[in-house]
C-alpha cells in the first residue's frame, strides 16, 4: 500500500483550485452598464386656437385694452389698447385741417371695414406714421364716426390679413370728434 505524502493528498484540492481558476477564466467580464439615451426633448404643444367666432359680430368678444383721451398740440387723441403695448386703434383730431386720422396696427395698407350697428364702409388707407400702423382720413363731419360712437356697444374694424377688432363704443370717440368741428 502507498502512503499518502502531503503532496498527493494535496493533489485532488490542487486539481479542483486549478480547475475552478480555468472555469473563471472563461467568464466573461462584468458589463459596463449601458449608458442612458438621452432625454428625449418634447415639441411644444401647439397653441390653442382661438374659439370660433359667433355668426353675429355684436357676440363677439372684445378686443382687450381700454380708450385712453389726451389733448395734443394739433387737437386731441383717443386711444385703444393695453398700457403694455402699441394702442390697436387711435382716433388723433387734426383742428388745422378738421380731420380725423384714424389708425389701426396692420402690416399691410390694404382697405378697412368699420361695422357698427347702424352702418358698414370700407376705408382705404395709406400707411401711418407710427410704422406697424395704417391710417384713414375722415372729415370730423363723417357720419360714420357717431356711428361708431353711437354703435350698440362696441364696432368693427375688419381688415384682409389682420384680426378683427372688436372695441367699445364709449365716449373718447365722440370727445375727439367734437373737438374737431370745433
Amino acid at each position: 500500500m502507498r502512503a499518502h505524502t502531503p503532496i498527493a493528498a494535496g493533489w485532488p484540492i490542487a486539481a479542483g483550485l486549478a480547475t475552478l481558476t480555468l472555469i473563471a477564466g472563461c467568464v466573461a467580464p462584468p458589463r459596463a452598464e449601458p449608458t442612458p439615451p438621452p432625454p428625449r426633448v418634447e415639441a411644444p404643444a401647439p397653441a390653442p386656437r382661438p374659439a370660433p367666432l359667433a355668426a353675429d359680430w355684436r357676440d363677439w368678444p372684445y378686443t382687450p385694452g381700454s380708450w385712453t383721451y389726451r389733448r395734443d398740440p394739433r387737437g386731441s387723441v383717443a386711444s385703444f389698447g393695453t398700457q403694455a403695448a402699441l394702442p390697436v386703434l387711435t382716433l388723433q383730431c387734426d383742428t388745422g385741417t378738421r380731420q380725423i386720422h384714424l389708425s389701426r396696427t396692420a402690416a399691410a395698407a390694404t382697405p378697412m371695414t368699420i361695422r357698427t350697428s347702424s352702418v358698414t364702409r370700407a376705408l382705404l388707407v395709406q400707411p401711418g406714421s407710427t410704422p406697424g400702423t395704417v391710417t384713414a382720413m375722415l372729415p370730423a363731419s363723417d357720419p360714420l364716426l357717431e356711428a361708431m360712437g353711437f354703435s350698440r356697444g362696441r364696432f368693427v374694424i375688419d381688415q384682409q390679413g389682420q384680426p378683427a377688432l372688436v372695441i367699445p363704443s364709449w365716449a373718447e370717440i365722440e370727445r375727439v370728434t367734437e373737438d374737431c368741428r370745433g
